[in-house]
């Protein structure tokens, strides 16, 4: 197949714009904003900010920041855009796609000191956060208020709110509750020029003209700087019940999906290729498989219940329906928090299992719901053709179409020879992605690994407006320069 890219040394590169050094009287300034305590300067001390999680890229900065409150992140910005210094946003530094990286030696503007839960409203069943506050923080102050916030994902103990909304994070509980975006009421944003936006309203009508918090959420922090977010919270559900279940295929996965659905309180359905489980099941730790016998394709199954009464039964009807109409071939049931929890565990190492074998070329991309398993077959079909004995190992949330289509190289062949195919490979899982009407980016973003693919598959006007809308709220393209588009 011919790709648009050809081949890369290793792992997908950076455009390279080297940022001109700071000048000293600009770095003074920006310190003087949040104090000496709030600037790193030491590359040594820098160095949590430079790497991202899987260490495909590395960054430099001669600064980082560590503002305390929306007024110093307004001056930090107000001071870049006056002096042309570039700023990259920075939450918990857990994104997957470069985007959060400083490349170029742009000054990281950290969030991780505004972490202040401002108000929790459960009689409005809403919670206003900073950007820097921990999305498991935020998880738990709306459990000690009765209600749930829903976000939910596997770097949940050191990702961010701010983070979460800058990239529309999706997750676990996508299928009930929708991803980040659906999550928001309102945003405080401070814009390239220093200004800020007071959007933090709790209404859940509100046609006062554009929608202006959509433009941010999902942006990445090129168009301005999130720093607080009037969030949704939900019911405190009363009854949880999990289900492990190993199935024959994605087709028969995509039924029981819709039998599921039928009877209603499906909060997360995700679905497993059996060569990912084998791998989390042997490089875990004190992880067992929940079943006697290996199995094609698995499903995660969690049921939610306002109700502390009769989900156990509900769930107990699904599955004999489903063995009845062939559709699984075994489940067991969660018999407490703890199994639960182990069930979860080998969902959530999945993307650490493939480490230990080998290189990994990672795609993050949506389709219908109802091609699953078109998609499945064929992306598995065609990487196979174009290297035999690579080994996808495809997980995600199959009730909303995102699936995580990763893809271990051949047993025996060099790690740098399987990633200097990254971009052929990727040409031939979205040329998949593509023809079946679904999406290159599902919930990680574009940052820099898909900024140019995005030029060959987003329409082109939309693209334009993208650009257009870029240029006006960052003339001077100090926010996150090289990111997304």
């Amino acid at each position: 197949m011919a790709t648009m890219h050809g081949t890369v040394s290793t792992i997908p590169s950076v455009p390279r714009n080297p940022r001109p050094p700071l000048a000293r009287e600009a770095m003074a300034q920006f310190i003087a904003i949040v104090g000496p305590k709030n600037a790193i300067t030491d590359p040594a001390e820098q160095e949590p900010y430079l790497t991202e999680q899987r260490g495909l890229y590395r960054g430099h900065t001669p600064l980082v920041l560590r503002p305390g409150s929306t007024a110093e992140v307004s001056a930090i910005l107000k001071l870049a855009n006056e002096t042309g210094t570039a700023i990259v946003p920075m939450g918990g530094n857990t994104g997957l796609v470069g985007g959060q990286t400083p490349h170029n030696g742009e000054v990281v503007l950290s969030l991780a000191r505004m972490d202040k839960i401002r108000e929790i409203d459960p009689a409005s069943s809403t919670m206003t956060c900073e950007a820097g506050v921990i999305l498991q923080k935020a998880q738990a102050a709306a459990s000690d208020a009765d209600r749930l916030f829903p976000l939910s994902l596997g770097a949940e103990g050191s990702c961010t709110i701010g983070g979460n909304l800058s990239t529309n994070a999706g997750g676990t509980g996508a299928l009930a509750y929708g991803v980040a975006r659906d999550l928001v009421l309102g945003l405080e944003v401070v814009l390239a020029d220093g200004r800020v936006m007071h959007g933090l309203n709790k209404l859940k009508k509100d046609n006062t003209g554009y929608d202006l918090r959509n433009l941010f959420i999902g942006a990445e922090g090129t168009l301005g700087v999130i720093t607080a977010a009037v969030l949704k919270l939900f019911p405190k559900p009363r009854a949880v019940e999990t289900a492990f279940i190993g199935l024959p295929s994605p087709e028969a996965a995509l039924a029981f999906l819709n039998l599921v659905q039928a009877h209603g309180g499906a909060t997360s359905f995700e679905l497993m290729a059996s060569a990912g489980v084998e791998m989390s099941l042997k490089h875990g730790t004190a992880m067992r498989d929940p079943l006697p016998t290996r199995h094609p394709w698995y499903v995660l199954l969690q049921l939610s219940s306002l109700s502390a009464d009769g989900l156990r039964g509900t769930l107990e009807t699904i599955l004999e329906e489903a063995v009845g109409k062939g559709l699984i071939a075994d489940a067991v049931i969660a018999e407490s928090i703890e199994q639960a929890r182990a069930f979860w565990r080998i969902r959530e190492f999945l993307p650490d299992a493939q480490k230990p074998e080998g290189g990994s070329i990672k795609h993050d991309v949506s389709v219908p719901v109802a091609a699953v398993p078109q998609f499945l077959r064929e992306a598995g079909e065609a990487v196979e053709r174009y290297m035999p004995g690579i080994r996808p190992v495809p997980f995600g949330h199959m009730g909303d179409g995102n699936i995580h289509y990763n893809i271990s190289q051949p047993v025996g062949m060099d790690r740098n020879a399987f990633l200097s195919r990254w971009y052929a490979v990727n040409d031939i899982v979205h040329g998949v992605v593509r023809r079946l009407g679904g999406s290159i980016s599902a919930e990680h973003g574009i940052g820099v690994i898909k900024r140019d693919e995005l030029t060959h598959v987003k329409d082109p006007v939309a693209l334009d407006l993208m650009r257009t809308l870029k240029r006006t709220l960052d003339p001077n393209g100090i926010l996150n320069p090289g990111k997304v588009v």
